[in-house]
């Protein structure tokens, strides 16, 4: 319940009568002792202000010419407010609404009149506008020192695409490419030092096992299908998700005594405890033939695995991606992705900015109506950083 001082409106109410028979008077109201509260939160009456600018004319005393004003910049380039813009950008971004249902909802919660090509048009100049936002937000990731990257499939015009996502603990950064190979992975990460936190897919192979940080949820998952197969393979599936438990104890416990000494003792005992078990099941016998591979690939990047244990900031797992990339998955299924390269462009721009308004616990809205404001008067763009 909020402070007395913080409500916005308060309703007496007092007793009309007494439980003897007693009618209440005016002049009998006054309060003994402190009142039962009950709040309730309610929605003012929205609409939105319709606001007439009008250019007049005078006529000049010296010359006799006749002179118009002229309107402001910032009401020339559209017949809608920064405010409503950002209303209207949010729910299609955030909320992953339709054009249609924005339409709908603008109708009856603004009582304004807008039209699907508006909407379009709308997020279009959102979109222009956070272009070098859009940018600097990949300059602060690739000079992150922690970085998570993940990668999921995407569509334009029916057409199968891949959109990529690196994000850091206050920064996202989305860009469709053409497929999921090696060459976007070095396009997305360039020349950075960073400590790439990811899964074992092959595009992140040209990374340096030192600075690479393999994720334990994918590796839980595949010792997972292994258990259930049979003999060797059910055996190894079983090591390994013993393994993924000890490691993922040994890091709550980190996270509780934050004491990196005992998290880098206990994960060398684990490594020295599992490489030989893991070794075993990378040999060429025959009962090896369906877990042969992933205990290969798993000696292979076996630095990888432990990153998290040296290094402040990196955890052992790419949740944090994956959580980013959800609200672009989702947003994928219900749209059905891209229709053009301009929507792909589009649509890079405006998750980056929705989700790295979220990592920062900043309201997407309030940044639009800047956004809207500042492209309109002519002025430089806010960051996202």
């Amino acid at each position: 319940m909020l402070p007395a001082c913080a409500v916005d409106e308060v309703i007496e109410h007092w007793p009309e009568r007494c439980s003897c028979g007693h009618v209440f008077q005016e002049h009998e109201r006054r309060a003994v002792g402190e009142p039962a509260r009950y709040q309730v939160e309610e929605l003012p009456a929205l609409t939105v202000n319709v606001i007439e600018h009008r250019a007049q004319r005078v006529r000049c005393p010296a010359c006799g010419g006749r002179r118009r004003a002229k309107f402001p910049n910032e009401i020339a380039g559209s017949a809608f407010g920064p405010r409503l813009q950002a209303a209207l950008a949010a729910l299609s971004v955030r909320n992953r609404v339709s054009r249609r249902d924005v339409v709908e909802l603008a109708e009856e919660l603004f009582a304004a009149r807008v039209s699907t090509g508006s909407i379009d048009a709308i997020l279009a100049r959102a979109s222009e506008a956070l272009a070098e936002p859009y940018e600097d937000l990949l300059q602060r990731v690739r000079c992150a020192q922690v970085l998570n990257v993940d990668e999921t499939g995407w569509r334009t015009a029916g057409e199968r695409r891949a959109l990529w996502g690196a994000f850091t603990k206050r920064h996202a950064f989305f860009a469709v490419a053409a497929d999921r190979h090696e060459d976007r992975a070095k396009s997305l990460l360039a020349d950075t030092r960073a400590i790439v936190t990811s899964d074992r897919w092959w595009a992140y192979a040209h990374l340096p096992l030192a600075r690479r940080q393999l994720c334990w949820s994918h590796l839980k998952r595949d010792f997972a299908a292994h258990a259930e197969g049979l003999a060797a393979e059910k055996e190894f599936g079983e090591h390994g998700l013993e393994l993924c438990e000890r490691v993922f104890w040994a890091w709550e416990v980190f996270q509780h005594t934050h004491d990196r000494r005992e998290l880098k003792r206990t994960v060398r005992s684990l490594r020295q405890t599992y490489k030989p078990i893991i070794r075993s099941y990378a040999s060429k016998r025959a009962p090896n033939k369906r877990c042969r591979g992933m205990a290969r690939n798993l000696l292979k990047a076996w630095p990888a695995l432990w990153t998290f244990a040296n290094h402040k900031g990196v955890e052992p797992t790419n949740n944090h991606a994956e959580r980013a990339l959800r609200g672009a998955v989702i947003y994928r299924k219900l749209s059905l992705g891209s229709q053009s390269e301009g929507g792909e462009r589009r649509i890079e721009r405006l998750l980056s900015a929705h989700t790295t308004c979220r990592l920062q616990h900043r309201s997407l809205f309030a940044y639009f109506t800047e956004l809207f404001a500042a492209q309109a008067r002519g002025d430089p763009i806010p960051p996202l950083a």
